[in-house]
């Protein structure tokens, strides 16, 4: 059965990223699409390793009851889908501590270490949809500013965890966007969804 697993990264409800998650379930219902939501801020999810958390990183385990729930989620998802604003020139840190803690290792999680690097476990996930904002235009992210989002979150991270089909829409120069450039965004996000 495919099911998506929406990872929802944003602290502000009356944000365009919220505007976003709403399409992006509306699209899902209407198609009658089996899915999950991870609202990271509503969960108050904390995105840190404590000493204690970090001790237990070598044996794959937690005593965060959020980490073992997202990862669960994680391995029941056949379609990823990110909604996340981009901060200096980058996924959140929120979004980024739930890579650090949530992706953990052994043969029933996300990976497990190999003498050549990580090897992935999550090739149920068989394809991934990132929907982002920024001030930046994109063009700027991509050419001027490293592009982070295409060579480390795509290219190595979700790569490592065998995610290998991605797709990546960003609306660019959100702060001085027009209303139909928001709209027409919305409408892409949705096609996307529909399509990919």
């Amino acid at each position: 059965m495919s099911r998506t697993l929406i990872i929802y990264c944003h602290p502000y409800d009356k944000s365009y990223n919220h505007a976003v998650l709403s399409r992006v379930i509306e699209t899902l219902q209407a198609r009658s699409e089996d899915y999950e939501l991870i609202d990271l801020y509503a969960d108050r999810f904390d995105p840190t390793y404590s000493a204690e958390e970090l001790a237990l990183y070598a044996s794959g385990q937690t005593r965060d009851p959020l980490v073992s729930t997202y990862l669960a989620a994680v391995k029941r998802a056949t379609r990823l889908v990110i909604i996340a604003p981009i901060w200096w020139n980058d996924i959140p840190a929120m979004l980024k501590g739930f890579f650090d803690k949530v992706m953990k290792k052994g043969d029933d999680r996300a990976y497990n270490s190999t003498k050549f690097g990580l090897r992935g476990n999550l090739g149920n996930i068989r394809s991934a949809i990132i929907l982002t904002t920024s001030t930046s235009p994109t063009f700027y992210l991509k050419v001027f500013y490293g592009n982070a989002i295409k060579r480390v979150f795509i290219n190595a991270t979700l790569k490592q965890l065998r995610i290998t089909r991605v797709r990546w829409r960003n609306l660019g120069g959100i702060t001085s966007s027009t209303e139909s450039t928001r709209s027409d965004f919305l409408a892409k996000a949705a096609s996307t969804i529909a399509r990919y």
